[in-house]
C-alpha cells in the first residue's frame, strides 16, 4: 500500500525550499509538525480537484474499504453529512420535492444541511413502546415500510444514523431492502463506524446495503481530528461518484489541512496489515470488561464492540460516574444523567481498561429503571430554513414553551437537537431540556 501523500509531504520537508508560499509559519514553529503543513503547491494535488497524490491516496482508502469511491474530508463527517445530502437531492426524479425521511436522532450537521440546502424532513420515530432516549431512534424495516408507502412520491433519500452515540447499530440489510424496492437510496451517518469495516465479518454500512456513508476516520481510526470520509456504494448512482467531489467542495474549506489529510493516508498504510486482529484484540478486552462489570453489578447495554454505554444505577447519574472515572485518571466520551459512555481502539493500552475497573468498583446499589422520556414531536410552523435565517434570541429553556426554535441549542457531544429549528417548542421539548441540563434555548423574536 502506498502513501503518495505522505511521501510528498515528507521529501518536501526534507528539500530545504525556501517556502516563499502559504502558510506563514513556513515550515517552522513550536508544535513540531509545520514543516508537514503545506498548501496546495505544485505536486501537492488539491482536494476539491485531486488528479495527484491525492486521488492515489483516495483510491488506496476505496479499495480499502470496498467502496464504489472513496473522498477525502478534513472537516469531519459534518462536511460529509452536508455533501451526502446534497448529492442525493440533486439526484432525485424531476419534479419530486426535496423531501428526505430521517431518523430523529440526527447530527445538528443534518440541520444545518436542510437550513443551507433548503428540504423539510419527514420524521421517522421510534416505534409505540420501543426504547428510545435522545441519542437513540430505533426503526424497523417494518416502520420505514409504512413512512414510504404513504407518500406520494420516493423521498430523496431515507437517512439513518448508525451506531448512535450510544452504540446502537441499524438493521442496515433490512432498511436498504426497504429502501431499494422504493427506488430511493439508504444514506447513512456512520461517524462513529469506520472500524466497522475491519471486522470478521464485516459490519460497515456500505458492506450491508448503504449507498452513500460517511465516516469520521479521527473517532475510531487513528486519524486526526477532522479526518473523514465520504464512501459511494460500487452499485450507487454514477452521479454520486461524478458530483461527489464538487459536493464536498460546496461545504469545506478551499485550505484543507495537509497535516489531517497526511493521517488519512498513513492510516491506509495500518488498516490492510495487523490492524484487524488488534481490532479483534480490543473488542475482546472490551467486552472482558463488560463482563466483569455486569459481574460487579453494573447494567452495560448492548453497542457497537468498541463502545462500553453503561446505564447510571438508582441514585447515581452518569455525570456522577465521569466524575468518578476522572478521580481515577480516565476520561469519558460522553456521559449524562442516564449513561455513562467510554469509546475504546486498539490504541488503548490493557491498562487503560484496568484503570476503568479499578474506579468504577462494585456497585451494590439497584439498577434504575430505564427512564425513555419520548421524544419532543413539535409542530412545524416554519421551515427549518426560515428559522434558522430569521432573527432571533436567546431565552432561558424554561421559558421557551410556545415560542418557535431558532438555531437547535445542543451539546457536543451529542448534538442531537431536541427542538428542531422551525417547531414550536412543546411541553415534551421543555421537559427534555430540564431533563439534559438545557438551561438557554434561541427562538425566534416575536
Amino acid at each position: 500500500m502506498t502513501t503518495p501523500v505522505a511521501d510528498f509531504l515528507r521529501a518536501y520537508a526534507a528539500s530545504g525550499t525556501a517556502r516563499l508560499h502559504m502558510p506563514g509559519h513556513k515550515g517552522r514553529g513550536p508544535l513540531g509538525c509545520e514543516a508537514w503543513d503545506l498548501t496546495e503547491i505544485s505536486g501537492a494535488d488539491s482536494l476539491y480537484e485531486a488528479a495527484g497524490v491525492i486521488a492515489e491516496s483516495e483510491e488506496n482508502a476505496a479499495s480499502l474499504f470496498g467502496s464504489g469511491a472513496t473522498f477525502y474530508s478534513t472537516g469531519g463527517s459534518s462536511q460529509c453529512v452536508k455533501a451526502m445530502l446534497f448529492l442525493a437531492l440533486q439526484n432525485r426524479p424531476a419534479g419530486t420535492p426535496p423531501v428526505i425521511l430521517a431518523a430523529r436522532n440526527v447530527h445538528k450537521s443534518f440541520v444545518h444541511a436542510a437550513a443551507l440546502l433548503d428540504f423539510e424532513p419527514l420524521w421517522l420515530w421510534p416505534e409505540e413502546g420501543a426504547g428510545s432516549s435522545l441519542c437513540a431512534c430505533p426503526i424497523t424495516a417494518e416502520g420505514l415500510e409504512r413512512a414510504l408507502e404513504v407518500l406520494p412520491a420516493p423521498p430523496a433519500a431515507v437517512y439513518v444514523t448508525s451506531p448512535d452515540y450510544l452504540g446502537n447499530l441499524a438493521d442496515i440489510p433490512a432498511l436498504a431492502e426497504v429502501c431499494h424496492a422504493h427506488k430511493t437510496p439508504l444514506l447513512a451517518d456512520n461517524a462513529h463506524g469506520a472500524y466497522l469495516r475491519f471486522l470478521a465479518p464485516s459490519r460497515h454500512p456500505l458492506d450491508l446495503g448503504a449507498d452513500l456513508c460517511c465516516d469520521s476516520a479521527h473517532k475510531t481510526l487513528p486519524v486526526l481530528t477532522g479526518g473523514a470520509y465520504l464512501h459511494v456504494a460500487k452499485t450507487a448512482p454514477a452521479a454520486f461518484r461524478e458530483k461527489a467531489r464538487p459536493a464536498l467542495a460546496l461545504f469545506g474549506s478551499t485550505s484543507p489541512s495537509y497535516l489531517v489529510l497526511a493521517s488519512l493516508d498513513l492510516c491506509n498504510l495500518r488498516l490492510p496489515g495487523e490492524y484487524p486482529a488488534q481490532l479483534a484484540e480490543a473488542a475482546r478486552r472490551l467486552e472482558a470488561l463488560r463482563k466483569g462489570l455486569s459481574a460487579r453489578g453494573w447494567r452495560t447495554e448492548p453497542s457497537d464492540p468498541l463502545r462500553l454505554a453503561l446505564r447510571a444505577p438508582e441514585g447515581l447519574t452518569g455525570l456522577d460516574l465521569a466524575e468518578r472515572l476522572r478521580r481515577g485518571g480516565v476520561e469519558c466520551e460522553y456521559a449524562d444523567r442516564d449513561f455513562l459512555v467510554l469509546m475504546a481502539t486498539p490504541e488503548n493500552a490493557p491498562e487503560d481498561l484496568a484503570r476503568v475497573s479499578a474506579a468504577l468498583g462494585e456497585n451494590r446499589a439497584p439498577a434504575a429503571p430505564p427512564r425513555f422520556l419520548p421524544l419532543a414531536r413539535g409542530e412545524r410552523v416554519r421551515s427549518i430554513r426560515e428559522a434558522l435565517f430569521a432573527p432571533q434570541e436567546t431565552v432561558p429553556a424554561e421559558e421557551s414553551l410556545g415560542r418557535v426554535c431558532g438555531a437547535p441549542t445542543v451539546s457536543c457531544p451529542p448534538a442531537v437537537p431536541i427542538a428542531v429549528s422551525g417547531e414550536r417548542i412543546g411541553e415534551a421539548a421543555v421537559e427534555l431540556f430540564r431533563y439534559y441540563g438545557v438551561t438557554h434555548v434561541d427562538v425566534l423574536k416575536d
